[in-house]
């Protein structure tokens, strides 16, 4: 898990998950809404990236897994806003595409080669999907914040308004 677990979060944070992959053209659309939460509310709120990856997309899975690559190495987020702001070319490139954002941003490369390589994150991306399935997420992205399941994969639209909305009660403010 990324940037916080439930069980290291301070208590009485709201904890923001956002199920996403990274092959989604939708999420891309969502980067947006999710820059402007984490400029809103910056450390008051666990905002953490959960995977969903869809079969229909084959560089999904890999793509969930180099993310949390990303994330062990302290840049998660500006690897996986840099990935899906290019799904067209991790559409036609695959996993190399992968590493060599990975290689743009100044991280270790040849460790996300190895870690695509060897499964380390898979059990994390198969416990995401998983969980994911069981609260009744079936796209992307998709948004869980108190429990309650917004999905944006329909529709845009108002999202981040409702997400606000149930931050701000949540926060008393």
């Amino acid at each position: 898990m990324n940037d916080a677990s439930p069980a290291s979060a301070p208590q009485g944070r709201p904890v923001l998950d956002v199920w996403c992959e990274l092959q989604c053209p939708d999420c891309r659309t969502a980067l947006d809404d999710v820059r402007a939460l984490r400029a809103r509310y910056g450390d008051r709120i666990d905002l953490r990236l959960r995977h969903f990856p869809l079969e229909k997309h084959k560089h999904a899975f890999a793509g969930a897994q180099a993310a949390e690559e990303a994330f062990e190495q302290g840049q998660g987020w500006p690897y996986v806003e840099a990935v899906l702001g290019r799904v067209e070319e991790l559409d036609r490139k695959g996993e190399p595409f992968l590493v060599e954002v990975a290689r743009e941003l100044g991280l270790d490369a040849e460790e996300f080669d190895t870690a695509l390589i060897d499964g380390r994150h898979i059990l994390i991306v198969d416990a995401d999907q998983a969980e994911g399935k069981a609260i009744g997420v079936t796209g992307t992205p998709t948004y869980v914040i108190d429990g309650e399941r917004l999905d944006g994969g329909k529709s845009q639209d108002g999202l981040r308004e409702r997400v606000e909305e149930i931050a701000d009660r949540l926060l008393g403010s």
